[in-house]
């Protein structure tokens, strides 16, 4: 970059997140923000919240986050990047109106967001813009002066998201026993979704079986796979799976499943697995309640020897690719000439969502896009 710690026109960096239960008593509430509108049960949103209370009741998405602006904030001012770093939630607090509104009282007007999903999706993205685009309309209705919000771009291929993960799995490997390490099979795990919101995600020409959702995710994959190959030696089989499917049973959803994948490895002789979270920033409820305990009992119950590596996290060098990403998209705005960082086949991604990009099944407002009534 021209200048490393020249982030204008930005004035802040907003951290985008999901949310999640501090205690008991919030479990029912958080979950009936997340299902607001689709008319699921309350038994069902109960038997959901088993997986809280198996935990206290406590997500550690929140402390996760926390995490993640203290390694941000400590990046930042290591490298003389003043810009001041805030943090709102989906469907928790602190809350993303709260938010936006603070910040605007703080006399911010062009900020940039970060949000903790690193890939093409309705959930991972469009939904996150769509809720921006709430939160605007919601000040603009208090007679607020709106900012101007725009969304780093898609950062599954970045080498400070990669390389964590690379040495996740490295360890994960080490850590099987001798006899069994070689011949490791490698699950590269990711949220399923249904298969109609997969086909349509990303931009309208990546658009068809999968998307960009899992076109991005197999990149990702090859590239860990081929990493750990060139550094120990050894190639090791791997595939795709998803986990923490959550829709109705008619409606097809992306597969397999981690746990059924884990009982085939296993009678295909498969003599030991290690499960890669690559679809996850952090080790919040879906990783450890459907890896660490669904899928860890599974491979307990198959005999089968089993490790799962480590999200990105609070990771230093995730911490720097998010200034690099800063400091690229602010070069852009000026219109200087930018070399995006990316690994893999598939490139960067667009700084801009486009007009049709992982569309919602009913048409709502979304900012930071080229689509946004908020420019």
């Amino acid at each position: 970059m021209p200048d490393a710690r020249d982030a204008s026109p930005y004035d802040a960096l907003l951290l985008l997140s999901f949310g999640g239960p501090e205690g008991p008593d919030d479990v029912i509430p958080f979950l009936e923000n997340v299902t607001r509108g689709r008319g699921i049960p309350t038994e069902r949103l109960k038997e959901v919240g088993e997986h809280y209370f198996q935990f206290g009741g406590v997500s550690p998405i929140n402390d996760q986050n926390r995490a993640l602006l203290d390694a941000l904030r400590k990046d930042f001012a290591e490298h003389g990047l003043d810009l001041p770093i805030h943090w709102g939630n989906r469907n928790w607090a602190p809350y993303l109106t709260d938010t936006l509104r603070e910040m605007v009282t703080d006399g911010h007007r062009r900020i940039l967001v970060l949000a903790t999903s690193a890939y093409a999706s309705y959930s991972g993205c469009r939904q996150y813009r769509e809720n921006l685009a709430d939160s605007l309309a919601a000040l603009e209705a208090e007679g607020l002066e709106l900012p101007r919000v725009d969304k780093l771009r898609h950062y599954f291929n970045h080498p400070g998201f990669l390389e964590p993960m690379i040495d996740g799995v490295l360890r994960s490997l080490a850590d099987l026993p001798e006899d069994v390490r070689a011949g490791a099979h490698i699950a590269f795990s990711t949220h399923s979704i249904p298969t109609a919101a997969a086909d349509s995600s990303g931009r309208v020409e990546d658009h068809g079986d999968g998307g960009a959702y899992v076109a991005e995710h197999l990149d990702v994959a090859k590239v860990i796979a081929d990493a750990v190959r060139e550094r120990t030696g050894v190639d090791h089989p791997w595939q795709l799976v998803y986990q923490s499917r959550s829709g109705a049973p008619h409606i097809p959803w992306l597969e397999p499943d981690i746990c059924d994948h884990l009982e085939e490895r296993h009678a295909a002789g498969v003599p030991a697995v290690v499960i890669a979270p690559i679809g996850f920033v952090s080790d919040h409820m879906e990783v450890l309640y459907d890896l660490d305990t669904e899928a860890r009992d599974k491979a307990e119950e198959l005999g089968l020897p089993m490790r799962r590596s480590a999200t990105v996290g609070d990771d230093p060098r995730f911490a720097a690719a998010v200034r690099d990403l800063v400091l690229e998209r602010a070069a852009v705005e000026r219109v200087e000439e930018v070399t995006p960082c990316a690994l893999g086949a598939l490139g960067a991604s667009h700084n801009l969502c486009p007009v049709g990009c992982c569309p919602s099944r009913a048409p709502r407002p979304a900012a930071a896009g080229a689509d946004s009534p908020y420019a």
